[in-house]
């Protein structure tokens, strides 16, 4: 209970109301609405025996038009399912009101005091919406005191199990303290409250061990992962080593991508001299086919000569003659093309190894600061060789990376003009034995002069980081010095500070006994308090009690008291009539009495 104060909002509190009457929004003039809710408010009422409790029949139509009494008992029955120990000692219409308030009914101040004393008639809509309301908070509260409502807190990430438990033994434990003696001793209260601590220990016991059986099972899950991603690390490259492959594969990549862009060109070229090959074929086709018939007409012009067989004898050993010659031209031709196409394949190895050799240069020269013309050693020059044969192609440094893997492509390719080879000049761009050589030379002057200062220069930084090692050790003799000035104070720490862990774990242990004396002290006030106000109250109803009590008897006394008045008065007056009547009497009695002495008299003083 004394745990961290999670920010979650009450049930009870709403977000601030605005001015004025705010207007319900449930459908409560629908008939059918009306029907429904009066359906399951009589349900409810019905299966918590609501009459067995309050002593009181409902009729079947009380939801539809219910007497004043009949509204009370509902009201009263329902808010005791919400607060048991309230008692009702006033009117209904002034016992509801504060009682909305305190519900935090969302519409109570659409409700007047008036409407309350006379429920019925047209309000009752009002009035039927205000009993399902207190009837669905009453539910609300059944299903949390049930626990139904833990799922929704575990949803939320909040564990109430530590919180029933204490509830159940607060409940439990305070019964019996309420029922303990005022004179009862501490032995004998803790005596009577130790299985309530037992059964919460054991509760909370119950609670953690299945906290315990999925920490085991989160653990062995743990070591298992673990043990997965130490086998995948031992099983997986290093990272370092695909990242170099890949860089290389990248590489090769461009490359190829490169030589087929290339080839694509080539193939382009290909296709282009193969329709220029199939047309010609068509042409040969169609002399060929004049040929023939060139050689009909000559046959029958033969024909119609009338050469005789010796001539076309002779003409025949002269064909052969002929055909023998052509076959000994033809093989030489042959040979002749062999050693052609030979060193076709042999020059176009040497350019394939020109193009390389172009590329190695220009990726040196760019590597030393000579390409492009803006680099830092051409000085504004044009270093970059480039190779310009009949395919148009320029072998820049973005051309380098493919070849025709030494087979020899057409003969364009090889030769500047059908009939000539290139020149230098014509196939390089840049004089290499003149100006690019005079280049490289003096560059490799400045460079050996560059290099010579630099190994000066690198010689003084060698004496100065001598000097500055020697520094350091001196500077690290005295760090040893100061580390073992500082283990001397580590140790001398640890021994203060298990001096101060010492005193502190005893000033704790007796802070925490102070706080179980003034926790067990405000746990009695706090107990005390509450059995004050319960005395109090009861006290107040005893005073209410007596007060209507000295009301009726004061009345009786007043209804008695005029009585005997009137009895006393009438009484006197009787009295008063009687005492006048005697004294007439006595007045007749004594004046005849004295008017029988004054004749006496007369006689006695007549006779003397």
């Amino acid at each position: 209970m004394n745990g961290p104060v999670n920010n979650h909002q009450s049930f009870f509190q709403t977000t601030p109301q605005p001015a004025g009457v705010p207007k319900d929004p449930r459908p409560l003039k629908d008939r059918a609405f009306q029907a429904r809710i009066g359906q399951e408010l009589m349900e409810y009422m019905t299966q918590n025996n609501f009459e067995l409790e309050m002593k009181h029949v409902l009729s079947p139509n009380v939801m539809k038009s219910p007497t004043q009494k009949d509204f009370n008992y509902m009201f009263q029955w329902l808010y005791h399912r919400i607060d048991p120990s309230h008692r009702f000692q006033k009117n209904i219409d002034q016992e509801v009101p504060p009682i909305l308030k305190q519900l935090r009914y969302p519409f109570e101040r659409s409700i007047t005091k008036s409407q309350i004393a006379a429920v019925g008639g047209q309000n009752w809509s009002t009035f039927l919406g205000l009993l399902y309301w207190m009837m669905q908070l009453a539910q609300m509260l059944d299903g949390y005191a049930a626990r139904k409502y833990d799922y929704a807190c575990m949803d939320a990430g909040v564990d109430v199990s530590g919180d029933h438990i204490i509830f159940d033994f607060l409940s439990s434990a305070y019964r019996d303290w309420l029922a303990m003696d005022e004179d009862i001793t501490d032995e004998e209260a803790e005596k009577v409250l130790a299985p309530h601590v037992a059964s919460m220990a054991q509760a909370f016991d119950r609670s953690n061990g299945r906290y315990t059986s999925e920490l085991e099972m989160l653990e062995a899950e743990n070591a298992r992962l673990l043990k997965e991603i130490a086998d995948l690390e031992k099983s997986t490259p290093d990272p370092a080593i695909l990242d170099d492959h890949f860089k290389i594969m990248e590489e090769d990549k461009v490359k190829f991508e490169d030589y087929n862009h290339l080839a694509v060109q080539r193939s382009q070229k290909y296709e282009n001299r193969i329709q220029v090959l199939q047309e010609e074929l068509e042409k040969l086709n169609d002399e060929l086919k004049e040929a023939d018939e060139e050689r009909k007409g000559l046959q029958k012009s033969v024909d119609a000569l009338g050469i005789s067989m010796q001539d076309i004898d002779r003409m025949t050993s002269e064909k052969e003659r002929l055909q023998k010659g052509i076959e000994s031209a033809s093989q030489r031709l042959e040979e002749i093309k062999k050693k052609v196409t030979d060193k076709e394949t042999e020059t176009s190895q040497k350019l394939d190894d020109l193009e390389d050799q172009v590329a190695r240069y220009n990726e040196l020269a760019y590597e030393i600061g000579l390409r492009p013309s803006t680099a830092s050693n051409a000085k504004g020059q044009d270093f970059e060789l480039r190779l310009t044969v009949n395919e148009s192609s320029d072998f820049t440094s973005s051309n380098f990376y493919g070849s025709n893997n030494g087979q020899s492509g057409g003969t364009d390719r090889l030769l500047a003009t059908p009939n000539s080879g290139y020149q230098p000049s014509h196939i390089i761009n840049v004089d290499l034995r003149g100006q690019a050589r005079n280049r490289f030379v003096s560059l490799r002057k400045e460079i050996s002069e560059r290099r010579i200062s630099t190994m000066d220069t690198i010689v003084k930084d060698h004496d100065l980081l001598e000097g500055i090692k020697e520094a350091i050790e001196d500077k690290r003799s005295e760090v040893e010095a100061l580390n073992h000035r500082v283990r001397a104070a580590e140790e001398e720490y640890e021994n203060m500070r298990e001096v101060t862990t010492t005193q502190k774990m005893a000033s704790d242990t007796q802070i925490e006994k102070m706080e179980r004396d003034l926790s067990r002290m405000r746990s009695g006030l706090t107990e005390s308090v509450q059995l004050l106000e319960q005395r109090e109250i009861n006290t107040t109803i005893e005073y209410e009690q007596l007060v209507l009590r000295a009301n009726s008897l004061r009345e009786e006394l007043h209804t008695e008291i005029d009585r005997m008045l009137n009895d006393v008065i009438k009484f006197k007056i009787h009295v008063q009539k009687n005492l006048d009547d005697y004294e007439g009497f006595v007045a007749d009695e004594l004046e005849r009495e004295l008017g029988v002495d004054d004749d006496g008299d007369d006689t006695h003083a007549m006779d003397l």
